[in-house]
């Protein structure tokens, strides 16, 4: 089956980290960009980090610029999350992004327009 599987939400206190992962598996996770969304309850969907599909470009909301590090190896990507803030309680998902030009498109508008395949979303809770 073709799918990705997140893992790694919780709850922590302001400052802590989580580390959010995305396994692949049906399908080659290379061929494409891979993009975390997060909702929010209230708000508007967030495009909030995009790496391209080699993994040389990297791509990130000014809300987490500075705190939040993307990466991926061959069928799993991540999202380090430090210093993490009340304002980023969300439920989290992955998604492939068909082009690696549609990273910024993700970043700057939120579009799921070349996001085919999706996590079931994990869900990351700052509270003290």
């Amino acid at each position: 089956q073709v799918q990705l599987v997140e893992s790694g939400g919780g709850l922590v206190q302001p400052g802590e980290s989580l580390r959010l992962s995305c396994a692949a598996s049906g399908f080659t996770l290379g061929d494409y960009a891979i993009a975390w969304f997060r909702q929010a309850p209230g708000k508007e969907r967030e495009g909030v980090s995009c790496i391209s599909s080699t993994g040389i470009s990297t791509y990130y909301a000014d809300s987490v610029k500075g705190r939040f590090t993307i990466s991926r190896d061959k069928n799993t990507a991540h999202l380090q999350m430090n210093s993490l803030k009340p304002e980023d309680t969300a439920v989290y998902y992955c998604a492939t992004v068909l082009r690696d030009i549609g990273c910024v498109l993700v970043i700057t508008t939120a579009t799921t327009d070349e996001s085919d395949y999706w996590g079931q979303g994990t869900q990351v809770t700052v509270s003290s």
